[in-house]
């Protein structure tokens, strides 16, 4: 139980970290690759990937490139969600892009879609539509003409964006791991890789870019990458301590990111929550459940 309360908190801390950053005008692109290297290193001391196993890789090198592409994207836009729409919100949404893979397993690999699963993915898609729901704020009056101003119409239009964006870049990402686990390809060399390529892929852009590099940022990143990949290997060992109870370890972790990010966002980030946001982390709440039981 340790293991998936260290997982809970790591992913939590990760979003709290990324909203502290943002207020401080930190770019968080470079304290995404700053903190790579440290997910590697610990990814090699902690799981230790066999490197002899590389040449198995075979087709699934296409898939990690996409994995290398999309890992540094999604913790971009983790960042501008938690900006927008506050960690609580943010967390629940990437808690639900459980669904994702589901909805995959039914359309592309031909696996029997259940009307329990039919239930949870409804669920999940009613729990999204109300994490994003935003009350249009008061027009703003200019010239006697209530219109919005332009600044403000595009933070209206890509608030929800955002969170949409969390949802389907991890959803998309957990299909691609568990695709390439498919493959025959160990899981720690897969991380191992990944990170690596995600890194490097970001560094250059980030040179390419002439970014004006920020000590910070940087320093910001050793801490990023280290409870990014504590909550990987927590949630490895508590699968493995606790093998025979799967269910405590699905549950728990869904269900305690989204209930801990709420005590945090909402107790110490004074983040507000309306009726329908409220509604939909029950929904989703209730979600978890439904699909685990599924």
């Amino acid at each position: 139980m340790l293991y998936l309360i260290i997982a809970v908190l790591c992913s939590v801390a990760v979003s709290v970290l990324l909203k502290v950053l943002r207020q401080h005008d930190i770019d968080i692109r470079q304290t995404i690759v700053a903190g790579y290297p440290v997910a590697f290193l610990l990814t090699w001391l902690l799981l230790k990937p066999d490197l002899s196993a590389i040449n198995t890789l075979g087709s699934a090198w296409g898939i990690i490139l996409a994995l290398g592409i999309l890992l540094p994207t999604v913790f971009i836009v983790l960042g501008r969600a938690i900006a927008a729409v506050g960690m609580v919100a943010t967390d629940a949404a990437q808690r639900l892009s459980l669904v994702i893979p589901i909805i995959a397993a039914f359309l592309l690999f031909g696996e029997v879609l259940t009307g329990t699963r039919i239930f949870g993915l409804v669920l999940g898609f009613l729990a999204l539509g109300a994490l994003i729901y935003r009350p249009q704020p008061l027009a703003a009056v200019n010239n006697n003409d209530n219109k919005l101003d332009s600044s403000l119409q595009k933070h209206v239009l890509r608030t929800p964006l955002w969170l949409f964006g969390v949802w389907v870049g991890y959803g998309v990402i957990d299909i691609l791991f568990k695709q390439v686990a498919k493959q025959g390809a160990a899981f720690p060399l897969t991380l191992l890789v990944s990170f690596g390529l995600a890194g490097l892929l970001l560094l250059i852009y980030l040179i390419v870019s002439r970014v004006r590099w920020q000590g910070r940022a940087l320093l910001a990143g050793l801490l990023l990458g280290a409870l990014n990949m504590g909550n990987i290997y927590a949630y490895i060992r508590a699968h493995q301590v606790l093998s025979e109870s799967p269910s405590i370890v699905f549950t728990g972790m869904n269900v305690g990111v989204i209930a801990v990010a709420t005590l945090i966002g909402v107790g110490i980030f004074k983040e507000h929550l309306n009726r329908i946001n409220i509604i939909g982390l029950l929904l989703a709440v209730s979600c978890v459940a439904v699909l685990f039981l599924a």
